[in-house]
């Protein structure tokens, strides 16, 4: 079996489900758009109801939290978080001027905040801290027939070698690592690439399926026919 690796460094993109709560529309957009390329499925959501009612249906690596919402504020919708033991990474967005909010948001759980305008490698250095410290603590270290995937860093080895792979090829790896011996549906798989109201391409699961066995080897993962894929449990440290 032969590993492909880069010798030159490598750049792991996240692959993390992150919840946007922001009623402006131009800002909310450019959030998302930023998130996106760095590699992250964003959930937009424009008003503080949508929000709660997204935050108690749907797994959240970490959410960017406007405090100024309509229908619900921002700070009702933290508490309410908080009031769950959701331990969910929240950072908050608060104006220049409004010392106060960042206290309250803080002290209504909030894990870190920026002010407005912020720049978005800022914002998008500041998730990576709090989800590396959130999943750190609870994601072990994955191996499967020498292969290596370290959640928390997002790092993927091959008989010790870095291997480059793509936002969403790490997120099809980490899912087949997980569940080791048993079948993934394509669309189970979908559900790790994709946000709310994405357009999911048709083929895209085969691809990135394509992709990894290329760069790590092709007997890592097997096609079950008409049902989905399989990393063999035989095969799994």
């Amino acid at each position: 079996m032969k590993c492909g690796f880069l010798e030159a460094p490598f750049i792991y993109g996240q692959t993390m489900r992150v919840l946007v709560v922001e009623d402006d529309a131009l800002l909310g957009d450019a959030i998302q758009a930023g998130l996106k390329q760095s590699g992250y499925a964003v959930d937009w959501m424009k008003d503080g109801a949508s929000a709660e009612q997204a935050l108690a249906t749907e797994p959240y690596a970490a959410v960017v939290l406007d405090l100024g919402l309509p229908r619900l504020s921002g700070l009702e919708v933290l508490r309410r978080l908080r009031s769950r033991n959701a331990p969910t990474p929240v950072l908050i967005l608060t104006a220049m001027d409004t010392v106060d909010d960042r206290v309250k948001g803080l002290d209504a759980g909030a894990d870190d905040y920026l002010v407005k305008p912020f720049d978005m490698g800022e914002l998008a250095a500041r998730l990576r801290a709090l989800i590396r410290r959130a999943s750190g603590k609870t994601e072990p270290l994955l191996k499967v027939a020498g292969v290596e995937l370290d959640p928390a860093a997002h790092r993927v080895l091959c008989r010790d070698k870095p291997v480059e792979l793509s936002a969403k090829e790490f997120a099809v790896l980490h899912a087949l690592m997980l569940n080791a011996g048993k079948v993934l549906s394509r669309a189970k798989l979908e559900e790790q690439l994709y946000a709310w109201g994405d357009e999911i391409e048709s083929n895209t699961v085969e691809v990135h399926v394509h992709h990894l066995r290329r760069k790590l080897f092709p007997e890592l993962i097997e096609t079950i026919r008409g049902v989905g894929y399989l990393m063999p449990r035989d095969k799994a440290s």
